[in-house]
């Protein structure tokens, strides 16, 4: 089996992060746990880019320029090619209006962060389980 053969078999993690350092101390954990990630820096962005690459699981962080976290993962929950794509939301606001707004995204899982890494492997192993499979696609028509 070739790199890339192998690359392509492990899981896609899009993470999505406007801090410069979180995301990339975020991406090397996720990689060191045998993910392959992408990332994207604002809600347009992850937006785009999960249409693209298509990607297991999208942790996508709340408070994010051009388009927040909230706004995306309701873009990606309305798109057929998105719809089914388990998202995180990440965000420090656990308390108060930003968390009520968190659990009314959409999305399949809210995470506090921070998080500790074996937290968030722990959480994507849940989301990871959650993404339907072919066979559960072709249950549901």
């Amino acid at each position: 089996m070739s790199d890339r053969e192998s690359e392509k078999d492990k899981p896609h993690v899009l993470l999505v992060e406007d801090y410069d350092d979180a995301r990339e101390v975020c991406a090397a954990l996720l990689e060191a746990q045998g993910y392959r990630v992408s990332t994207a820096t604002n809600g347009v962005e992850a937006v785009e880019k999960a249409q693209e690459e298509h990607p297991d699981v999208v942790l996508m962080d709340l408070s994010l320029p051009l388009m927040d976290g909230v706004t995306a993962i309701q873009k990606l929950k309305q798109q057929g090619e998105t719809k089914d794509i388990p998202v995180a939301l990440m965000t420090g606001h656990v308390a108060g209006k930003r968390s009520e707004d968190a659990q009314s995204s959409g999305c399949d899982m809210v995470i506090a962060k921070p998080c500790m890494p074996e937290e968030l492997e722990s959480r994507i192993k849940e989301l990871l389980a959650k993404k339907p499979t072919p066979a559960t696609l072709l249950k549901k028509d």
